[in-house]
């Protein structure tokens, strides 16, 4: 099956890779704790806002109304930015290597994710065939040069392959109600390489992103992407989060045909951790045959040097994957 399986990242997916904060033990923090996390309070106190609301997109939505709010509206982006870009992934491996090792190249990840642990353990699996990855809110880790088509994007410090100019750092921040992802170039390509793996993907599986009815644009693209759900009666969706399965089976509603969804609370329960780089194979086998393969989990406490063995004989075992590491 060379069709994509496709993931889409929420915070919550961060935060279920570092449940007990990073290396360092900073945490990560989601949309509502966000401002007490990053201690944006005196901030926004500064900016003379008597708000209930702690939501932070919203939060800045309102700020960001307001001319007069400008200077503190920057103080906020680069505060965001340095406490984003400092974080790491713990040395053994996290849910992001597992995730990252259970897919192919074939298949694709978006993340709305501002942390650079995905691009970490993107670097930590270097050798091994790995999917392809767009950031759809901007990214700590990435920069980029838009001078040049196909746009140039890279590591954050380094320079354009085609010019050698520094690569800019991505905007992370954009009033939600306001949002337009066509104007700015990165994002704008970002999101339409979604909505072209959407188009041809197999499975949708969406980890830790709630879906915010203030976000209108990016479930708009999505839609745009995925297309009518009566004309997805054989592909399948599955989400990953904390909520209890009728509330996302609501929210999502408009992406699921029938009963082709499904939901677990843990990345090690979902098709990914269960049938690591096989798992459009194993869905087309199990719903259109009848006959579910037998399961292969991810090694979920295994060391580095185990973990990387278990890959190594994965791909030897299926003619269709690359040629692996040696190492």
């Amino acid at each position: 099956m060379n069709r994509p399986h496709v993931v889409i990242l929420g915070a919550g997916a961060s935060r279920s890779c570092c449940e007990i904060g990073d290396r360092h033990g900073r945490p990560l923090p989601l949309m509502d704790d966000l401002i007490e996390t990053l201690e944006l309070q005196q901030l926004i106190d500064e900016a003379g806002l008597d708000l209930t609301e702690q939501n932070f997109e919203l939060v800045y939505s309102q700020l960001a109304k307001v001319d007069d709010f400008e200077a503190v509206c920057e103080r906020i982006e680069n505060q965001l930015f340095e406490y984003f870009a400092a974080l790491e992934l713990p040395e053994h491996p996290t849910v992001y290597d597992h995730l990252v090792l259970g897919l192919r190249p074939k298949d694709f990840i978006a993340t709305f994710n501002w942390d650079p642990l995905l691009m970490q353990a993107l670097r930590r699996a270097d050798g091994f065939p790995r999917p392809s990855v767009v950031f759809l809110h901007g990214n700590t880790a990435i920069g980029y040069c838009m001078e040049h088509r196909p746009s140039q994007v890279g590591p954050r410090g380094g320079r354009c392959s085609q010019c050698s100019r520094p690569l800019r750092h991505s905007q992370l921040l954009y009033p939600i109600s306001e949002k337009s992802y066509s104007e700015h170039p990165l994002i704008s390509l970002s999101w339409s390489m979604l909505r072209d793996a959407l188009e041809s993907a197999y499975i949708l599986t969406i980890f830790g992103y709630g879906a915010p009815s203030s976000d209108v644009e990016a479930i708009a693209l999505m839609q745009d992407g995925w297309g009518d759900p009566s004309t997805r009666n054989l592909e399948e969706i599955e989400i990953i989060d904390l909520k209890d399965s009728d509330t996302l089976a609501e929210t999502w509603a408009p992406f699921i045909h029938s009963h082709h969804y499904r939901t677990c609370t843990s990345f090690y329960d979902s098709l990914i951790a269960r049938h690591p780089r096989r798992t459009c194979n194993a869905v087309w086998s199990g719903m259109m045959n009848l006959d579910w393969p037998r399961e292969n989990p991810v090694p979920a406490n295994a060391a580095w040097s185990e973990l990387r063995e278990w890959v190594i004989a994965l791909a030897n075992d299926d003619p269709d994957e690359a040629s692996p590491p040696d190492s």
